[in-house]
Parts: C-alpha cells; structure tokens; sequence
C-alpha cells in the first residue's frame, strides 16, 4: 500500500539515542518540530503507550518527523511497533497533532502515530505526557 502522508509523530522510544529503530529513523526522515496532541500517556515498562481522547486536557508530547520513502520507513517501523503480528499493542493511525511554529504560531498537522489499541486498566499513567521527560531527560532526538 502506498502511503502519502509523510509525517510520523513520535512520543517514546523511537526518540532515544541508541535504540536501533530510532537510529534508523532519524536517517531516514527529518525533524519538523515538537508536537503535542490531546490524550494520555503511560509507562508500560520499558516504552511507553500513547491514547488519544480529544476530550482531556492533558497531552501527549513528542516530534514530528517527515519521512523520506514513506513506504519502508513505515514498514520497518510497524514490524518494531508489532503492526499485523499475532498479538498487537498498537495501531497506526492518523490523527491531527499540534505543531510548535515560531512565536504563538500553532499549526495542526495530518501525522501517523502509533496509539495503544488496548485497555488502558492498571496501567501507569504519565502525568506530564512527555516520555522523555518522565525518563529523567535520557538522550532523545529532540
């Protein structure tokens, strides 16, 4: 299937220096800016898992990237996210994240994001919605 949207927002572990997957994305796409959508976060371990929910007041914090060959790119990182394999977190969705411009300026963009498919019961949340941060300023790729 030939993907036209080349944006991706990311918010966990593929913003880490030294995981593989984001290594191989940071080579293969380009930072448009920091972004932010309405939704909750949570820490499941060892990554985090991203919900969507228009009617919170809390966000979820992260970067948007365009993507060179979008196709692979997204291919590659559906294998790493569990995309299409028997038991599966997360979903690839498009959804309207909120772009840093200059000054106030605030633009809302069409991004792939992979959001948690799964009950959200139990899980711990994320009160500040920035993984990052919550990891205590580990190295990232903002």
């Amino acid at each position: 299937m030939e993907h036209t949207n080349q944006l991706l927002f990311i918010y966990g572990t593929l913003l880490q220096v030294g995981n593989e997957f984001a290594e191989y994305l940071r080579a293969n796409s380009t930072v448009i800016s920091r972004g932010k959508f309405k939704g909750r976060l949570y820490d499941l371990g060892s990554y985090p898992a991203a919900v969507y929910d228009k009617r919170t007041n809390a966000y979820v914090y992260g970067t948007i990237v365009k993507m060179e060959k979008v196709d692979e790119v997204l291919k590659h990182l559906d294998y790493y996210e569990g995309i299409g394999q028997t038991y599966c977190e997360y979903e690839r969705v498009l959804i309207e994240v909120e772009s840093e411009g200059a000054g106030d300026l605030v633009k809302a963009l069409s991004c792939w994001v992979y959001m948690f498919k799964l009950s959200e019961r139990g899980l711990k949340l994320i009160s500040g919605g920035d993984y990052l941060e919550y990891k205590n300023g580990s190295k990232n790729l903002r």
